[in-house]
C-alpha cells in the first residue's frame, strides 16, 4: 500500500492524531541540567572531533546504534564541516565518516518572516561556533536569525526545540526534496494542524544505487497558525499535499511566538511505511525535549561506563572516550518498534527474537569495529550478525557495503566473510552456525547473477580457475559501485584472507573437505608475488604482471600501493615473511615502511610529515598510511617478526594523530573503524587476524582500564588491563602476567579473555626480550 493511501485510509485528522499517540508533551521548565555534572564520562566526549579535514563525522544527536542521527548540514557533501558558516537544515539520517554523500534526509530549519526561497542553500542560516554546543545525545546552536535550536534523539525519533524571537511569523521549513544523496521522488502531506508526513525516495552513495525510501512523520507540541507546501520555486499557502520527482519539495508551518517563544516537535522515521513511522512516534514520542535529552545522555553514560580508563592526560582521555562514543554510532537499527523491516528484496519482513540492523561498511569495519563491538556489545553484535544473515535469506546474497535497504557495492574484496567468521569465533552465532556457513560458502564459491544487485566476489570465476583476480584496466562496470577487476591485486589478497577465515570455520564445523579447499585457496596471495621485485603485483587477464614495477607506483590495489598491502596476509605472516627473505628482511622492510629511525627521534613529527598524511592520499607512496584501512593491522606485523617492541613504537606514534580537535581524526571514520582502532590500540588489545579470535598485544596508554563485559558471553564479567607507569618514555613491555601467572606470548585468544580477570604489564624505558620466543607470535592459520 502506498503511504498516501494509508494516510487517507486513516480518515479524519482526529483519527490520524489518535493513531500518532497524541501531541508531544509541552516543554519542561529549565532545571539546570545544562550544567555538566562533574565526573560523567559523557563530559569527556567531543562530537566535533573529525568534523574538519574529511573525517566526515557529525556533531548531532543520536543514541547508541539509533536509527535517527539528528544533525546539522552545512553544505558539505556528507553533512557537516566545521569550517563552514551556514546551516542548511537539521536532518534525520547521517552516517559517521563516509566519503560520499549519504543520508541527510528531511533537513528542517526554523526561520522567521516571509518564505522567499525553497532552496536550503539560499535560506541557510549563519552561525558561530561560539554559540554551538554538542554532547552525546544532544546538540544546540544559536542561529544568526536570533533562533536557538536544540536537538536530541531516541532510537527512532529526533526531538527538536526551537526558541524564536517574539514574532507572528515563526516558521519551520520541512524540506523533503533536498538530501545529501540524489532525491528521486518525494511526497509531502499536512495531516492536521500539528502533523506533517513525508516519504522520501533517494539513491546514491558515490554512484547511483537502487532507490530506497524513508518515511517520516513530524508532530508539533502545539497547533500551527498557517501552513502550506512548496514545489520547485512555488510556495502555496494552505496547500496540504505535494508530490515531486527530483525537484525541490516540502512544507512549511508557522507559529505565533509573541507570547510563547518555544516550539517543540518530534520526527519519527521508518524504512518500512507510513504506519511504521506512526508506530515509532507513538512508542517513542510524547516526551519533552528535556526528558529526551536526559534519557539520551543516560544511555550514553551507561554505554561508556563499560570502559573505565585511569591515568593519562585529560586530552588523552577526551580523545579516547570520543573515539569510544563514535564506535557505538553504527550499524543502525533498521526495524520498527513492531519488528517489521524492509529487506533487500524490498519486501516487508518481521524480525522475531532479534533487532534488525542496517548500514554495513564492511570493508572498513571488519578490521576493528566489529571486534570491538563483539567485546563490548556482544548482544547487539549477535543481532547485527543475524541481520546480515537475513540479508542473504531475504535477497539471496550476502552484502558488501549496504546502506539502508539496498546494496551499494562500494569497495572491493570479500569483507562479509571475516565479519561473520569473527561473529562465529566470538561465540555470537550459536544456533546459526550452519546457516552462516552455507551463506558464506555460496558467497565464497560463486558470483551473484547479473539480475541481482550485489557484485559479491565479482572476479571469483578467474580467481577459482587461476588463483588470482585479474586487474583489467578500463573494464566496463556491469553494476553500480566498485569493481574487483579495477583492483585485482588487492581483491586477490582480500579473497585469500577470507578463504583462510572460512576454512577455519569449516574445519571447526566438521566440513573437512571444504576446510582443506579453503586453506589451499588461502595461499593464493603467493600467486601475485613478483619475485623480481619482492612485492605483490597485479596480474592481467593473461596472467602477466602488469603496471609499474615500482611498488610505490603499483596499480591494481584499492586505495593503496603494494607497499601498504604487503602486510595484509594475517592468515600466514610466516609464509609472507619467508617470501620476502625471512625475518631480517621483513624487519628491514617494515623499518623503512614506518620510517622507524626517524620515528624514534620524533614520533609525532614522523606520523604527520613522513607517513602518508591526507584523507584521500592513497597512491604513489612507500610509507605507512594510518588514515586508511589496508594498513590498520600493519604495525602489529612486528609481533610476528620477533621485534614486538616496535609495534608499540609505531602504534603510539599513530595514536598521536588522534586529538580532541575538529581535525583530530585520521581520514574518514568509516562508521567507527578509525575510532575503534584508537580504542583498541589504546587499551593494548587489537584484532590482528580479523575474522578469528586472535588479539595482539601492545603497551596500553593508560595505567589501568576496567572493561565490564556481558556475562552471557564472558563469564568472568570483565577484564582489567594494567600497565603501571606507562608513559611516552616508559612504553616497552618488560613482562606480562595473566591473573598473576607469567605470560610470554604476544597475543590472547577470545577464550583467554573469557577466563582472565587481569592482564598486567610491567613497562620500562628500553625494549626487552618479552614476546620474542619462537612460539610467542600469533600462529598462522592451518
Amino acid at each position: 500500500m502506498r503511504w498516501t493511501q494509508w494516510i487517507r485510509g486513516a480518515g479524519t485528522a482526529a483519527a490520524a492524531a489518535a493513531l500518532l499517540g497524541g501531541a508531544v508533551a509541552a516543554p519542561a521548565s529549565a532545571d539546570g541540567a545544562a550544567h555538566a555534572e562533574r565526573g560523567r564520562l559523557t563530559d569527556l566526549v567531543n562530537p566535533f572531533i573529525g568534523t574538519e579535514n574529511e573525517g566526515n563525522t557529525y556533531p548531532g544527536a543520536a543514541v547508541p546504534f539509533g536509527m535517527v542521527q539528528f544533525s546539522p548540514d552545512t553544505g558539505h557533501n556528507t553533512g557537516y564541516d566545521y569550517s563552514e558558516t551556514h546551516i542548511r537544515g537539521f536532518s534525520t539520517v547521517h552516517i559517521s565518516g563516509v566519503g560520499c554523500g549519504l543520508g541527510g534526509d528531511l533537513p528542517v530549519l526554523p526561520t522567521t518572516g516571509d518564505i522567499t526561497s525553497t532552496d536550503n542553500a539560499v535560506y541557510a542560516a549563519g552561525f558561530s561556533h561560539d554559540d554551538e554546543k554538542a554532547g552525546p545525545g544532544t546538540y544546540q546552536v544559536g542561529l544568526d536569525t536570533g533562533i536557538k535550536a536544540e536537538l536530541s534523539a531516541t532510537e527512532r525519533t529526533g526531538v527538536q526545540r526551537y526558541t524564536f524571537p517574539a514574532t507572528d511569523k515563526a516558521n519551520v521549513l520541512i524540506n523533503a526534496g533536498q538530501s545529501l544523496h540524489r532525491t528521486v521522488n518525494t511526497e509531502v502531506e499536512i495531516l492536521d494542524d500539528r502533523t506533517v508526513r513525508t516519504a522520501i525516495t533517494g539513491s546514491g552513495f558515490c554512484q547511483d544505487t537502487k532507490p530506497y525510501t524513508v518515511y517520516t512523520v513530524t508532530r508539533f507540541d502545539r497547533p500551527f497558525t498557517v501552513s502550506g507546501t512548496w514545489k520547485g520555486d512555488t510556495v502555496t499557502e494552505g496547500s496540504t499535499a505535494s508530490t515531486a520527482g527530483g525537484e525541490r519539495n516540502g512544507a512549511f508551518v508557522r507559529f505565533d511566538t509573541t507570547k510563547d517563544r518555544t516550539v517543540e516537535a518530534t520526527t519519527a522515521i521508518s524504512y518500512v511505511d507510513a504506519k511504521g513511522a506512526a508506530l515509532n512516534l507513538r512508542a517513542e514520542g510524547g516526551r519533552s525535549y528535556d526528558r529526551v535529552a536526559r534519557a539520551a545522555q543516560a544511555a550514553w553514560e551507561d554505554r561508556l561506563d563499560d570502559v573505565r580508563a585511569k591515568g593519562g592526560s585529560e586530552t588523552l582521555r577526551r580523545t579516547f572516550y570520543s573515539s569510544l562514543y563514535r564506535s557505538f554510532l553504527a550499524p543502525n537499527i533498521g526495524s520498527d518498534v513492531d519488528g517489521r523491516y524492509t529487506g533487500w528484496d524490498q519486501r516487508i519482513h518481521q524480525a522475531k527474537g532479534f533487532t534488525y540492523y542496517q548500514n554495513w561498511s564492511l570493508w572498513d569495519t571488519y578490521r576493528t569495529q566489529a571486534q570491538l563491538l563483539s567485546l563490548l556489545a556482544p548482544h547487539e553484535s549477535r543481532d547485527m550478525a543475524i541481520s546480515v544473515l537475513k540479508i542473504d535469506e531475504d535477497s539471496g546474497w550476502l552484502p558488501k557495503w549496504g546502506y539502508g535497504t539496498v546494496e551499494t557495492n562500494i569497495m572491493t574484496g570479500d569483507p562479509v566473510t571475516p565479519f561473520l567468521t569473527n561473529a562465529y569465533q566470538q561465540g555470537l552465532l550459536k544456533g546459526y552456525e550452519e546457516q552462516a556457513y552455507r551463506a558464506l560458502k555460496k558467497n565464497a564459491d560463486g558470483v551473484p547473477p547479473a539480475d541481482s544487485a550485489p557484485v559479491g566476489r565479482e572476479a571469483n570465476k578467474e580467481y577459482l580457475a587461476d588463483g588470482f583476480a585479474p586487474y583489467i584496466k578500463g573494464r566496463d562496470h556491469v553494476k553500480p559501485g566498485d569493481s574487483d577487476y579495477d583492483h585485482g591485486a588487492s581483491a586477490t589478497l582480500e579473497y585469500a584472507l577470507s578463504d583462510a577465515m572460512l576454512g577455519r570455520m569449516a574445519k571447526e564445523l566438521g566440513h573437512d573437505q571444504d576446510a582443506a579447499r579453503y586453506a589451499e585457496r588461502a595461499q593464493n596471495y603467493r600467486k601475485i608475488f613478483d619475485s623480481s621485485t619482492g612485492f605483490f603485483r597485479a596480474r592481467d587477464a593473461n596472467g602477466d604482471f602488469t603496471g609499474p614495477a615500482d611498488p610505490a607506483r603499483s596499480e591494481g590495489f584499492h586505495e593503496g600501493t603494494s607497499w601498504q598491502y604487503q602486510w595484509l596476509v594475517p592468515q600466514d605472516l610466516p609464509g609472507m615473511v619467508s617470501l620476502i627473505g625471512g625475518a631480517d628482511a621483513a624487519n628491514e622492510r617494515l623499518d623503512s615502511f614506518f620510517a622507524y629511525e626517524q620515528l624514534l627521534q620524533d614520533p609525532s613529527k614522523t606520523a604527520r610529515e613522513v607517513w602518508v598524511n591526507g584523507p584521500y592520499d592513497y597512491y604513489n607512496a612507500d610509507k605507512y598510511n594510518p588514515q586508511n584501512e589496508p594498513d590498520l593491522i600493519a604495525p602489529y606485523t612486528y609481533l610476528s617478526t620477533g621485534q614486538p617492541w616496535k609495534t608499540t613504537d609505531v602504534v603510539h606514534a599513530a595514536l598521536t594523530l588522534f586529538t580532541d580537535t575538529p581535525t583530530g581524526m585520521t581520514g574518514n571514520d568509516d562508521l567507527g573503524t578509525m575510532s575503534a582502532w584508537n580504542v583498541l590500540s589504546s587499551i593494548g588489545v587489537f584484532p590482528v587476524q580479523p575474522g578469528t579470535d586472535t588479539w595482539g598485544l601492545s603497551t596500553p596508554v593508560f595505567e589501568r582500564v576496567d572493561l565490564t563485559l556481558d556475562r552471557r558471553y564472558y563469564p568472568e564479567g570483565g577484564l582489567t588491563v594494567k600497565a603501571p607507569g606507562t608513559s611516552d618514555s616508559a612504553r616497552y613491555i618488560r613482562s606480562a602476567r595473566t591473573d598473576g601467572a607469567a605470560y610470554g606470548k604476544t597475543y590472547l585468544t577470545t577464550e583467554d579473555i573469557r577466563r582472565t580477570r587481569e592482564l598486567s604489564f610491567e613497562v620500562g624505558t628500553t625494549p626487552s626480550g618479552w614476546g620474542t620466543s619462537a612460539d610467542a607470535a600469533p600462529p598462522a592459520l592451518k
